[in-house]
């Protein structure tokens, strides 16, 4: 009788659950080395068929590198790996996925496995047994660290509770508020949650209210929504401004017998028409015949703020300015920034200088890096100086033509040297006093802001050399340098392939000096081309990105083995760290901590990318506010991207971007090439590739998520 039972048993058992039954069995003998007799044993697999099962599971087990087979039958837990550390990302549509800490392949997380992790956490994970065919995946077994906890949306308020609805993409819940923690919030205000609990069971994140922006859609509301979507600060601490306030104006006698005096000096700033921080002035005089004296004069920030001090720490901490749209949100007080250390017309001001010996030609005879007092005879808008060039008249018009005389030579100097031309226009908006955005306007460079960009460079890579370049054998003091590494091989490749199409080529190998004379070779074929924007775009993202670093490995986009930043202390905190430790060494100061200053160039390099991603939203959002009034108008436009999920298209005119979804291709069934940018019509052939030229109408526009749809025409 027991027998035809167990038979039975054996028939009935699936290999799904016998799988199931050794993985476990497996897990709960971790350390041990099992032998076949032992499993057949222990599960009471007694029948022919169901040793077979379980040997056909082993194999498959075997191959998939759950187990391993220690000696012949006999078997051990796989335990490389079983849990890992890294990075959890939270995406809205339930595909969340893991990042190993020291790199690898992403492994997925069910929303069901993932503990609630909130985007960016540090998590630890566990493995589940790789299936074959199968993607890697796991299960978040315990959050290390928070990443961020604070969301920014819209309040909807019930009789007794609220919801925050975000357009975060990483959140597909609302957040559910409890009547007490709202903090007076009402329905349609913009407002700053932070998430501080989820209980297992809940589908919602449980928050409360921190801050009120105030209503959604008016216009200060939405760009501090922005600020804080990013994590930045958009409002200055008291005790920050108080402690600026304190700072003494007037400049004593003695600091001036300490600096080299260039008060006498023709000295002007040249700057946009808006601006109020004047970081930077020009000198110049004649020496003698063909030798001219350029004075570079930075704002002598570091000067009123003295290291560790409360405005450098919040210095620091926010480590540059953020310009968004309608608005700065300064890295120092006010006081500091537009006052103090701004280099204003007719006044007597501190400066760090870069002084210049230097030919018409661009020769530098010679220069030193010194601390000054300069006062400026007059500032002079980029339009204004601009007039001057292009009319050989006005204000001080022998030596600012001089100066542009020089930087043209040192500009061409540095394309010689393989420096790389990237001469993109910024889009900008003439916005109301309400701040609606009334007309778009494109903001070239002109003569006079690379006149100004060129003797900034030149005292950026002055002061990088001074303190990195030392006799062979010695050892150069800790500086942070701006460096740029060459593009990857793999990216230029694509770049070219894609560049092909339009009938162009590119040295994808060879000294670093061919690759960029190739690309600037390039960048000039395409000018006025109507491919030009976008083969500029395509080759920006086959560019690296550059950064802060102790460790030094040159500029490769400007083709200088020393660079640094030194010209804008006020808006960047690497600037000020420079002008600190340079000081520090021109006094014959030890070097710094290496490590420390890693740290802070990292932290630096952080901010900066954060920063220019919420300008970027911000100009994204004013585009939609622009195109909202629009809907239903036929515009010209080419297309700038190509994705698995639509098109996104770039009017010609004001240069808007929005996206015709895939829903809306509806002609075909399309399919995506990567390599080629382009989507592809499975029927009729017909292709969209990345740079055509498209007309397409307004659909929506939608704010909140800085979102336009297009159609096609």
């Amino acid at each position: 009788m027991a027998k035809k039972k167990e038979k039975k048993a054996g028939k009935r058992m699936k290999k799904k659950e016998l799988a199931n039954i050794l993985m476990d069995f497996f897990h709960t003998k971790q350390e041990e080395v099992i032998s076949l007799k032992y499993l057949f044993a222990e599960l009471h697999l007694t029948t022919h068929p169901l040793k077979m099962l379980c040997m056909d599971i082993l194999a498959d087990m075997l191959a998939d590198d759950y187990i391993t087979e220690v000696d012949k039958n006999k078997y051990k837990l796989n335990n490389h790996g079983i849990e890992m550390t890294g990075t959890f990302q939270r995406k809205s549509n339930g595909k969340n996925s893991f990042i190993p800490e020291g790199g690898g392949e992403p492994i997925f997380i069910a929303e069901r496995n993932s503990a609630h992790a909130m985007n960016n956490d540090k998590v630890k994970i566990a493995f589940f047994a790789k299936r074959k065919h199968h993607d890697a995946e796991g299960e978040v077994i315990e959050i290390l660290e928070r990443a961020n906890d604070t969301f920014v949306g819209t309040l909807e308020v019930e009789k007794s509770y609220a919801f925050l609805v975000t357009e975060n993409r990483t959140l597909a819940n609302d957040i559910f508020i409890p009547k007490d923690k709202l903090k007076g919030g009402k329905t349609g205000d913009k407002a700053v949650v932070k998430v501080i609990e989820w209980p297992d069971k809940a589908k919602n994140p449980i928050g409360q209210v921190i801050d009120i922006l105030g209503k959604a859609g008016d216009n200060t509301t939405e760009m501090h929504a922005i600020l804080a979507e990013f994590g930045l600060p958009y409002v200055y601490p008291q005790a920050v401004e108080k402690a600026a306030d304190k700072i003494p104006a007037e400049i004593t006698a003695e600091e001036i017998a300490r600096r080299e005096d260039f008060r006498k000096v023709t000295t002007f700033t040249i700057d946009p028409k808006d601006a109020k921080d004047f970081d930077d002035a020009l000198s110049i005089r004649k020496l003698k015949d063909n030798l001219w004296e350029v004075g570079v004069h930075i704002a002598d920030v570091t000067h009123y703020v003295k290291e560790g001090s409360i405005i450098d720490k919040e210095a620091e901490k926010r480590a540059t300015s953020v310009y968004l749209v309608d608005r700065t949100i300064p890295m120092l007080p006010e006081r500091l920034c537009n006052f103090l250390c701004s280099l204003r017309p007719h006044e007597e001001k501190l400066a760090f200088s870069v002084i210049f010996d230097i030919t018409e030609k661009g020769d530098v005879k010679n220069s030193r890096v010194v601390h000054t007092v300069i006062y400026s005879d007059r500032r002079f808008t980029y339009e204004e100086a601009q007039q001057i060039i292009e009319t050989k008249n006005g204000d001080f018009k022998d030596e600012v033509l001089m100066l542009d005389t020089i930087a043209k030579a040192l500009r061409e100097k540095r394309f010689a040297a393989g420096a790389i031309n990237f001469d993109r226009y910024e889009v900008k908006f003439e916005i109301d006093e309400k701040g609606k955005p009334v007309s778009v306007y494109f903001k070239e460079s002109k003569d006079a802001n690379k006149l100004v960009e060129e003797f900034m460079l030149l005292a950026n890579r002055t002061v990088a050399e001074q303190i990195g370049r030392v006799p062979k054998g010695k050892k150069a003091k800790v500086l942070p340098y701006r460096i740029h590494d060459l593009p990857d091989p793999e990216k230029l490749d694509n770049l070219n392939q894609f560049i092909a199409r339009f009938g162009y080529k590119l040295r994808t190998s060879g000294t670093k000096t061919d690759i960029s004379k190739s690309i600037n070779h390039l960048l000039d074929d395409i000018q006025g081309k109507k491919e030009e924007n976008l083969i500029e775009t395509v080759s920006i993202r086959a560019m690296q990105k550059a950064r802060y670093s102790t460790h030094n490995i040159g500029h490769y986009g400007l083709a200088f083995d020393y660079y640094t930043h030194f010209t804008s202390p006020i808006r960047r905190f690497p600037d000020m760290m420079v002008h600190r430790l340079v000081t520090k060494y021109l006094d014959g100061g030890r070097s710094v901590s290496e490590s420390k200053y890693e740290d802070l160039c990292d932290h630096s390099s952080n901010m900066e990318q954060i920063a220019a991603n919420a300008e970027r939203a911000s100009i994204k959002y004013k585009q939609v506010e622009f195109m909202s009034e629009r809907v239903g108008q036929t515009y010209d436009g080419v297309i700038s991207g190509v994705t698995e999920w639509g098109l996104y298209v770039e009017l010609n005119e004001n240069k808007c971007e929005g996206m015709i979804p895939m829903r809306d291709l509806d002609d075909d069934y399309y399919e995506f090439d990567e390599k080629n940018y382009c989507l592809r019509g499975r029927r009729k052939n017909h292709t969209y590739s990345l740079g055509d030229a498209i007309t397409v109408k307004v659909a929506r526009a939608n704010l909140e998520k800085k979102q336009l749809d297009f159609a096609l025409v």
